[in-house]
């Protein structure tokens, strides 16, 4: 997911995607300990997207308390 769209979301969207990409994490971590996760690239792609969008909410954040 790029930043672009990221910034396109609302506060409600982007909280709502990153616990939807939490839980994902979760369960592409449970099915590599267990041998079933067949492409093991999904986990660093997952990482970065959970990492930009906590950026990008701290970053707004961090604007609205400039204001």
């Amino acid at each position: 997911m790029k930043a672009s769209e990221i910034r396109e979301l609302s506060l409600d969207e982007r909280t709502q995607k990153l616990s939807d990409l939490t839980e994902e994490l979760f369960n592409l971590r449970f099915q590599h300990q267990t041998g079933q996760l067949e492409n093991s690239a999904k986990l660093t792609r997952i990482k970065g997207d959970i990492a930009r969008i906590k950026t990008i909410i701290r970053e707004n954040k961090s604007d609205k308390l400039e204001l």
